[in-house]
Parts: structure tokens; sequence; C-alpha cells
């Protein structure tokens, strides 16, 4: 097959990874890649967000299925387009794309379906948002509505800083459109995971779940980032939890999907809260997670490519279970220094190659590019995903942070401590 992956972070280097294993796979180009990615795929100049450019490579190469990476070309209706011309897509239509692109519609979607959540109001009124507000108390959870690069939630401590929050997005000063519309929830106490499911528009296939880590310092302090680090599986599933997320959440969406006449086919990404034992939908994001691909991407024996063309041509039912190593995954972000602020661009990443020696750590790039003496640059925010194996999540740890400590970057930072979650259960069992 001829396969066009579209993105050029940590999610689409671990994807082209694995897809270039597959023995389905004759060529590989990415649009537009990084500089990992060109180890493993042809990169082509152009951005993940020209659709018109996308659609006329995909004609002109006679490419058998596109797979999109990142949620904007997806919201901006880039699988329509490409389903228009007869071109197979992984990733969902426009209007499935709501999922992520609207945190209204996904809410209202979950009210109309009984599907678990938090209680939630949505508003484009300051006076009406801070009346909310004063009703429900602190903490309370504020949202822009539409995509913000995984940073537009804010979790106020207070009723006043929740309204200074509201009044923040819907003057347009942090998220611009995507905050024209605020969701106001309630704060659910409990702990986090992220489950992921395929879905072909009827057929629903679970995959593995990860836990990430979004803040920007260790022991979660700092600001929201697009996710400091990740592993997997997540620590607390078991057999009945995934079967409960499938059950009440995952599948019932995906039947609601298709009775409002938008029916999802891609990967869904749901944001789960354990509420006292019991699982509630957080978000849902309509792509593989980035860091968290990258680890689940390491744990998975099947081949990836068979499975994504099901999901493409609505044939996911003649798919069997898929493989899964046991051993844990971690992947560790490097990011330049001042991320998830201003940060500096083009500074120089050295003895990657040494880093990578061991056969169970793989470095997957995110931000970065080649100068013109082919040396690997720093032009992201996240730039590097450290990956390694581990029979536990603390020898994962430990490998891991043995390869990022041979990397020579004093531009970059990473957090110490990606999976002391997993770490500390395992110790207390």
């Amino acid at each position: 097959m001829k396969i066009l992956l579209v993105g050029s972070g940590g999610r689409e280097h671990a994807l082209a990874w694995k897809i270039a294993q597959s023995k389905d796979c004759g060529s590989l180009f990415c649009a537009p890649g990084n500089a990992g990615i060109r180890e493993c795929a042809t990169c082509i100049d152009i951005a993940a967000d020209d659709v018109d450019g996308l659609v006329t490579f995909a004609q002109n190469e006679n490419i058998d299925l596109v797979i999109v990476g990142p949620e904007v070309p997806l919201v901006l209706g880039l699988a329509d387009r490409l389903s228009e011309k007869k071109i197979k897509v992984f990733g969902p239509s426009q209007a499935a794309a709501q999922l992520e692109g609207s945190k209204a519609f996904m809410k209202d979607l979950c009210a109309k379906y009984d599907i678990p959540t938090a209680a939630y109001g949505t508003f484009s009124d300051i006076d009406d948002a801070a009346a909310f507000i004063e009703k429900n108390g602190a903490p309370i959870v504020v949202k822009a509505d539409g995509l913000a690069a995984g940073k537009g939630v804010i979790i106020a401590a207070t009723k006043t800083e929740a309204i200074e929050a509201v009044k923040d997005m819907l003057s347009g000063n942090t998220f611009g459109q995507s905050g024209h519309r605020v969701v106001i929830e309630e704060f659910m106490d409990g702990e986090e995971l992220s489950f992921f499911a395929l879905a072909d528009g009827k057929t629903v296939l679970p995959l593995t779940s990860a836990q990430d880590h979004k803040r920007a310092f260790d022991n979660d302090k700092g600001p929201n980032t697009g996710g400091m680090g990740a592993y997997s599986p997540a620590h607390m599933i078991s057999a009945s939890l995934q079967n409960q997320i499938m059950d009440i959440i995952v599948k019932p969406t995906v039947k609601a999907m298709d009775k409002e006449n938008c029916p999802f086919k891609g990967i869904l990404y749901a944001g789960i809260m354990l509420v006292n034992g019991t699982p509630k939908l957080l978000e849902y994001n309509i792509r593989f997670g980035d860091p968290e691909c990258q680890p689940i991407m390491m744990r998975m024996k099947s081949d990836l490519l068979p499975v994504l063309d099901a999901v493409a041509t609505g044939t996911l039912d003649e798919i069997g279970d898929i493989r899964w190593s046991d051993d844990t995954a971690l992947c560790v972000v490097m990011a330049a220094d001042g991320y998830p602020g201003a940060y500096e661009k083009g500074s120089l990443i050295r003895n990657l190659g040494a880093a990578a020696q061991s056969d169970n750590t793989h470095i997957f790039h995110a931000g970065t590019a080649l100068n013109e003496n082919d040396e690997i640059t720093a032009v992201g925010g996240r730039v590097l995903g450290i990956t390694a194996f581990g029979n536990t999540a603390q020898q994962a740890q430990v490998n891991a942070y043995e390869a990022i400590d041979k990397i020579d970057w004093p531009k970059g930072f990473c957090r110490r401590d990606i999976g002391w979650r997993a770490i500390k259960a395992q110790k207390a069992a």
C-alpha cells in the first residue's frame, strides 16, 4: 500500500515507525514530518492543515490510505474531502470531529444519551457564567469550547479565579475563537486515565490504556501542557474496568453518533476520571494522544496497518483481538526551556544515537529539524519523546532516564517523575 501520514509530532513519528514495520506497507509519505520521521518515511513539505495541498498530493500519488494524526485537519474537514475523491482515510468526518472540536457538542451528546460525565453549563455571556459559578461554588473547571492544543482547561480553586478565567476566555485574549464559548463543569475528584478504542461507524474495538502527565514540572506543578510524559498500561486498569468503560461510555458514544447521522470512524481517546471507582468521561479526543501514542505503539505486537485500514473500510468486525506486550512502556518528553511559554528555536541536540542504543529504548522526535549541517535542532516546544520498556513501571522509568542522561541538550528540560502514580501503586501493593 501507498500510505500518506499527516502530521509532524511525536505521535506521528511513533505511528510512522510502527506502520513502516507492516508487511502491507509499500511506500510511506509523511506531511510535513520531522527529522526523526525521515528515517522511516519520505517527508513532504505540506503543512498538516493545508487541506487542499494534502488532497492534491494524495490524488497525484495515487495514495491508498491517508492516516491523519492531529485533530486540526480533521476539524477542518480533511477526511470529507478525501472521501469525496474516493481516497480511503483513517480519521473522522468534520461532523464527527466535533467530539473534540466542540466541548459543548460532546457534553450535550453525553446529556442526551445518558453517558456519565460531569455536570456542566455552556456559556457565551460572562454574567450568566458568573451566576453559574456563584451557584455551584469552587473548585470548578472552566474549558474553552474549541481546540486549544490540550491547554484550554482551567481548574479554578476559587470562584474569583473561575470568573477571571471565564472573562479571559470569552474576551478572546487567551484562546482566540476557541474561547468564545466556555463549558463550566463540576470538579470531579479522582484519578485520571486515558482509554483508547477504534470505531468504524458501527463496530468498536478496544485498544489499551495509558496515563499522562499534563503539568510542566515535577509533582504535578506548573502550567498545563500538551503532555510531559505518559506510560501504558495505566496502573489501575483491569479487564472489568475496561469492560465498564466500553459498556457505559465508548459503545454508547459510537451508537449515539450513528443516531445523530455523524458516524464516528477513527480512534476515540477517552479521558476518564475514576470517581470512587466508577468511570466518568472528562472529554474525548479524536486522535491518538501525544505522548500516549509513543508507549502504546511500543507495546503493540499486532500489525497496525491492517487495523487502520479496517477502520477506513468499515470492516473492523473482521479484525481479531489486538496483541500487546505485558511490559510497561514509558515516555518522557524533553521540551525546550520556557515551554509551554515562549522558547528558543534552533538549539543543537547531540548524542541521540548513544542514547538510543538500548534495545528497550526508542527516541521519537516531535519538534525537530535538520540544520544546514544535517545536525538535529529543536524547533518546537515539545521536542523529543524518550520511550522505554520495563517489566514494571519503575524499571521502564529507570531505562528512560538512563537514555535521557546521555542526551546533550543544554536548552532542554524534562520532568523526572513520569510514571510516579504507577510506581507508588506498585509499592503499596
